[in-house]
């Protein structure tokens, strides 16, 4: 908390005034994080227009890749495994966590769908390697500082087109 607080400008004894505690801190950062997520998911999966449903995957990339361009981190903050069960924070991320799992279960359905694919199983299925995919793809931007949101899209697109012809 003290490296924290001199981070910012304030003192230690201030942080605690305004958040209470280190779980305090941690849960107003995740409840931050969630929102700014689940508002760039939401508004990509709702800015389809005449696209088809093909390109729901690349524009929710897009607006992942650009709501975490200054805190690339923060994707591991609403994922991390490690909070104490039965915690506040735990429970939060958990919450968040299903909402984005929702958000995901509705996109990779209407892919699905598209393709002439009813079956909940592969819909489900098809949630949970989306999911793993999108943590793989922000753990690998960690890495690769050097890249943008933008060149991270870009990237999306010519790795998702593979996949697209490879799958014809």
């Amino acid at each position: 908390m003290a490296a924290i607080a001199r981070r910012v400008g304030v003192t230690k004894p201030m942080l605690y005034t305004y958040f209470g505690s280190k779980d305090g801190l941690y849960l107003a950062c995740l409840e931050r994080v969630a929102a700014r997520l689940l508002t760039a998911i939401g508004e990509a999966m709702t800015a389809g227009g005449p696209q088809p449903e093909a390109a729901l995957a690349h524009r929710v990339l897009t607006a992942l890749f650009a709501a975490l361009e200054d805190e690339r981190h923060a994707w591991f903050v609403l994922y991390d495994r490690t909070l104490p069960p039965g915690s506040e924070l735990r429970s939060a991320a958990q919450r968040h966590r299903a909402a984005v799992d929702e958000l995901a279960a509705a996109g990779t359905a209407a892919l699905l769908r598209h393709g002439g694919n009813a079956d909940p199983l592969d819909a489900d299925a098809l949630k949970h390697v989306w999911t793993g995919t999108v943590s793989a793809l922000v753990g690998w931007w960690i890495s690769h500082p050097e890249q943008s949101a933008g060149e991270m899209s870009d990237r999306c697109a010519r790795l998702l087109a593979a996949i697209r012809e490879g799958a014809s």
